[in-house]
């Protein structure tokens, strides 16, 4: 009599091997890498930009335009005043840049393993923003002590504190007791950054999704590489507005604790002063072109760098 064959246990599934690509430590670090050079290469070319934002919020009543503040600031200050914290720029949103999107792409995976197949393709929305607010988490831990020295260093009034960055790196740490570095911006960080990212990365995924289910409507793999970080760009693009809005009030009060006249205020102390619609509005202009911008850049260079080692690009079938 024959024995019939045993059959061989089906494998659990898993998000990390469900994809062409398997997402082992070596996906995850070259993520990491490209986040680096995502955040650190775009923030720091706006740099004008950012300078002009801080001070439209910090004075709004001296800056009240974008072309006008650029020009008022390099009038009064010299074209290089324009320039002013890139070297912590470039730290800090490096650094941020690699948490975000190196556990962003953990998380999911984590978070994606512990709901399970069928609850996962149920609530991918749920997924992404657990994973992305998780992400964020480490990364502000990250970015806040060069992002409270770059505050200081555009919004102090010339000769009042040092623009290069080591100088101004000692100051802010031998003055720590009333500039509250390293950390003293943390929860107002968390505030602006954790909704910024969740709305980042959850548009972003939703958008992707959109566009290759109902205009592209082939399998992804079919589409050039061109095209398909157009579709990753301006994805990123429809986020980074989104994103711009909801984060704008926080992104007011982070600006606002590096004005020397709100020294030793507390957070709720200097919101009740500046008044929500000030908080919402002053520099939103401004922030809706720049952080569009930068998050269409942002997914562009991150997913042209995972295509140049054959990862793919982010979303989508």
């Amino acid at each position: 009599m024959t024995t019939p064959p045993i059959p061989t246990p089906k494998k659990p599934w898993d998000a990390r091997t469900s994809g062409p690509i398997v997402h082992d430590l070596s996906y995850y670090t070259k993520c990491l890498i490209g986040g680096i050079l995502a955040c650190g290469l775009t923030h720091t070319l706006i740099t004008p930009l950012d300078v002009t934002k801080c001070n439209m919020q910090v004075y709004p009543k001296k800056y009240t335009g974008l072309v006008s503040g650029l020009k008022k600031i390099a009038a009064e200050e010299g074209t290089r005043a324009l320039f002013k914290g890139w070297g912590p720029t470039l730290v800090g949103y490096s650094a941020q840049g690699a948490f975000k999107y190196g556990l962003y792409e953990f998380f999911k995976d984590t978070y994606a393993n512990m709901a399970g197949e069928e609850n996962y393709q149920k609530y991918k929305g749920l997924i992404w923003l657990a994973g992305s607010a998780s992400a964020e988490f480490f990364a502000d831990i990250a970015l806040c002590p060069m992002e409270m020295v770059k505050v200081k260093v555009q919004t102090s009034e010339k000769g009042k504190f040092p623009t290069k960055f080591g100088p101004a790196l000692a100051q802010m740490s031998n003055e720590r007791a009333s500039t509250r570095f390293p950390f003293g911006s943390m929860v107002p960080l968390w505030s602006r950054q954790i909704p910024y990212t969740m709305a980042k990365f959850y548009f972003f995924e939703l958008a992707v999704n959109l566009f290759y289910s109902k205009i592209f409507t082939k399998p992804k793999n079919e589409y050039s590489k061109s095209t398909q970080l157009g579709i990753t760009f301006a994805s990123g693009y429809s986020a980074g507005v989104i994103c711009a809005i909801v984060s704008h009030p926080a992104d007011s009060l982070v600006s606002l604790m590096g004005k020397a006249d709100n020294k030793g205020k507390s957070i709720a102390t200097i919101a009740k002063e500046t008044g929500l619609v000030n908080l919402a509005t002053k520099g939103l202009p401004t922030r809706v072109l720049m952080i569009g911008t930068l998050t269409g850049l942002q997914w562009w260079i991150y997913d042209a760098f995972k295509s140049a080692f054959g990862l793919g690009t982010t979303g989508g079938k």
